[in-house]
């Protein structure tokens, strides 16, 4: 094989079913798992409930009277039932009463009432507790929650690179869904270098210049900075809103990212900051809700309109998830047996870093 290139993950790892089985209860049932933004999940106020799907596994949320969040499967403990339809919207709840023999549970996961039937020790009968935890504005759940270690653990590099941001002071100011055709680690991996940033992103290239040239050497500690004049991630390069307080003088003028293992994607702007948050719904698909967030002043003003942000999103969006498609596609193929990284591609290596002693550690 020609010098310079690592050998990627081979391609059962993006493609076969029994292997997202394994990968699914190692990785993403084993490690902290970005739910959504708190305010976005309806979860800010006391005395709320929501639904969230992690790869399948159905979770319940919950702010009790106090504001404290807990989380639980979605699973009675009566006869398995679940408690909550996963589609039906957060909303106001004191308790959580099963719609099949009207068990009921306290906001904290507590059986409080078994009518017609004596249980002797109802807290044996609590509903089983998922982890639950936040940072920057976003709600982690943790679906083996005997074994997690600290959310921390997970968070620590994205705080340091992106702590002037104050993410979870931010508000939500636009949506954009896609459902995308691709596993999951496939958008990890395109997120994670731009070698692709010239032939896939024209229009972003002509913003950030150096992503032209393949995204090497890319300071991203300090920021990518923009073409002269521009200043963010806009489809003109600028905005009438003003940078966000904090930011020092480099990200003022300059894009940084980053990514919180196993599902989050951070790319934040001196004006906004585009989070999103990748759904496994299968070996071969995959949700993607990216969020853009602002200011909450900005947001306020009754001149806001964060389609400037949006419209440029939506448009490098389409074009990563189209290429991540393809890649599947080709995975696929029969003669497909594992792929390579180039050496502008040397980021994109963290993919094995984080993973496969994850799965070594879960074969024991």
């Amino acid at each position: 094989m020609a010098e310079g290139l690592q050998a990627a993950l081979p391609r059962e790892m993006y493609v076969d079913t029994a292997a997202w089985a394994v990968e699914r209860e190692a990785v993403l049932f084993g490690q902290w798992y970005a739910a959504g933004r708190l305010d976005d999940l309806g979860l800010a106020a006391p005395r709320r409930a929501a639904t969230v799907d992690v790869a399948g596994e159905s979770v319940l949320l919950t702010s009790d009277e106090q504001g404290v969040l807990h989380a639980a499967y979605n699973v009675c403990r009566h006869r398995g039932c679940q408690l909550r339809p996963p589609d039906q919207p957060a909303g106001e709840a004191s308790a959580l009463r099963c719609p099949y023999h009207s068990w009921t549970y306290g906001l904290d996961g507590r059986l409080l009432r078994s009518p017609h039937t004596d249980v002797p020790d109802p807290a044996a009968f609590s509903l089983t507790p998922v982890g639950v935890a936040t940072w920057g504005g976003f709600v982690f759940v943790h679906l083996s929650p005997d074994a997690a270690g600290p959310l921390g653990v997970q968070t620590d590099h994205a705080q340091s690179m992106l702590a002037n941001y104050d993410l979870g002071g931010l508000v939500t100011g636009q949506v954009l869904t896609y459902d995308v055709a691709a596993n999951y680690k496939v958008l990890l991996e395109n997120y994670n270098e731009c070698y692709h940033c010239g032939p896939v992103h024209p229009e972003l290239s002509r913003l950030v210049p150096s992503f032209a040239g393949g995204g090497s050497d890319l300071e991203w500690d300090r920021g990518i900075p923009h073409r002269e004049g521009a200043w963010t991630f806009t489809t003109t390069g600028t905005t009438d809103r003003a940078p966000l307080p904090g930011l020092d003088e480099d990200e003022r003028v300059r894009h940084k990212g980053d990514l919180v293992y196993p599902n989050l994607m951070v790319s934040a702007s001196a004006d906004h900051v585009a989070a999103f948050v990748l759904e496994p719904l299968a070996v071969d698909r995959t949700r993607v809700t990216c969020s853009l967030l602002f200011h909450p002043d900005e947001q306020r003003q009754a001149t806001f309109d964060p389609s400037d942000a949006g419209d440029l999103w939506d448009l490098v969006n389409q074009q990563d998830w189209a290429i991540c498609e393809a890649v599947q596609r080709g995975m696929s193929s029969r003669s497909y047996t594992q792929g390579w990284f180039a050496p502008m591609e040397d980021d994109s290596l963290d993919i094995r870093r984080w993973l496969l002693p994850l799965l070594e550690a879960h074969r024991g």
